[in-house]
Formats: C-alpha cells, sequence, structure tokens
C-alpha cells in the first residue's frame, strides 16, 4: 500500500522502491538492525561505514515514516530509544540476501550467514 503523503515521480514499483530504499545508506541500516544486532543510535553509528549522525537520524526517521522501522524508548533521562525492524521492514531481508550473494560473487568481501550468525567468506545463497 502507498504511503498516503507521498507523491511519487513514477508509477514504476522499482523507482518507487527506490525512492524510500535507494540511497547509499538506508540499507545498510537495515543490515544493522536486522542481523548485527544494532538497535541503539549510538550502535547504529558505529557501524564501519560510519553513517554521519545527521543522516543516520533522517533515515531512521524515514524508515518509521514508512513503517519499516519502529522506536522504543530504553532510557528517561535523556529521553534515548532502541530502533527494531517492523515485519514490513523484515520482508527486505531476501533482498539484502541477493544484494550481498551478488557482491560477494562480483566485488568479494564477507557475506553474513544468518544461519551461522557470522560473516563467511564461501557461503552460497
Amino acid at each position: 500500500m502507498p504511503h498516503q503523503h507521498h507523491d511519487f515521480r513514477s508509477r514504476c514499483s522499482i523507482a518507487r522502491s527506490l525512492e524510500i530504499l535507494g540511497d547509499k545508506w538506508t540499507l545498510l541500516v537495515v543490515r544493522d538492525l536486522l542481523w548485527h544486532g544494532k538497535h541503539t543510535f549510538r550502535d547504529l553509528q558505529g557501524s564501519e561505514e560510519r553513517m554521519p549522525t545527521n543522516l543516520l537520524s533522517e533515515r531512521l526517521k524515514r524508515l518509521m515514516e514508512w513503517g519499516l522501522v519502529r522506536r522504543e524508548p530504553y532510557q528517561d533521562r535523556p529521553l534515548r530509544y532502541c530502533y527494531y525492524l517492523t515485519d514490513k521492514g523484515i520482508e527486505l531481508e531476501p533482498i539484502l540476501l541477493q544484494i550481498m550473494s551478488w557482491g560477494h560473487s562480483h566485488l568479494g568481501g564477507g557475506l553474513y550467514d544468518p544461519a551461522q550468525d557470522k560473516t563467511v567468506a564461501e557461503a552460497r545463497f
């Protein structure tokens, strides 16, 4: 179901998906929430890619607006949140697995295997 307050530039489902997920950072946030056990802003900020804080804030806000991420307070003073994928966000897992598999095959690098809960060099999906 399309977001009720967004005017998409295209009728194409790929173009619409890329408007939400197609920047350099968004799927890395989803990756960290999905597999790397990162749920606080500080944890997400500590990722290897070193996302700037203003971009991380904006991506989390966008993911929440689109119903892919929810947040829950874990501290009152100062107010701090944990972030979790919703069911809709978890549905991105097969897409991430395909992107990782393609990247591993053609670009090198490690490949995270959720079944083993670690990055493996020779896993095939």
